[in-house]
């Protein structure tokens, strides 16, 4: 016959004083909330009609602002490029997508910026799928530079 464990007179008395203050207990998604607004919005940038060099430029600052001011995601769309005018250059694939490929890339070689994110993924496919990306940003109050 195996022997059952039983509780200490220790533990009967913190699980009892846990119960009683259980009102007390806040969901671990309201410490989030508690943070500030920021952390839980998601900043969102559309390149459409940029250039490389411009999106470049434009992602840099966004990036560096969104981080200085305390947001954690930051949704960047940049198309699928299906209405790319390279059909006309026979030297330019049909299906590159300039900017869909590029910008996370110069992320990821900016050694500044690079510091400051955690991960680059596709989207969800509800926030733009195929034709966005998401950066998920370190928390800027423990950044050490």
């Amino acid at each position: 016959m195996k022997k059952k464990n039983t509780a200490s007179t220790k533990d009967k008395k913190d699980w009892a004083s846990f119960i009683n203050q259980i009102k007390n207990i806040k969901p671990k998604d309201s410490d989030i909330l508690e943070q500030g607004v920021k952390v839980n919005k998601v900043r969102k940038l559309d390149l459409h009609g940029f250039s490389l060099v411009e999106a470049n430029k434009v992602v840099k600052n966004f990036v560096i602002e969104s981080f200085n001011n305390g947001y954690r995601k930051l949704l960047i769309v940049t198309g699928k490029g299906l209405r790319s005018k390279s059909y006309d250059n026979p030297y330019i694939s049909e299906k590159l997508s300039v900017l869909k490929y590029s910008v996370p890339e110069y992320i990821k070689n900016d050694e500044n910026l690079n510091l400051m994110i955690n991960k680059i993924t596709q989207a969800d496919t509800k926030e733009g799928g195929e034709g966005a990306i998401s950066i998920f940003l370190k928390n800027n109050k423990k950044f050490i530079k």
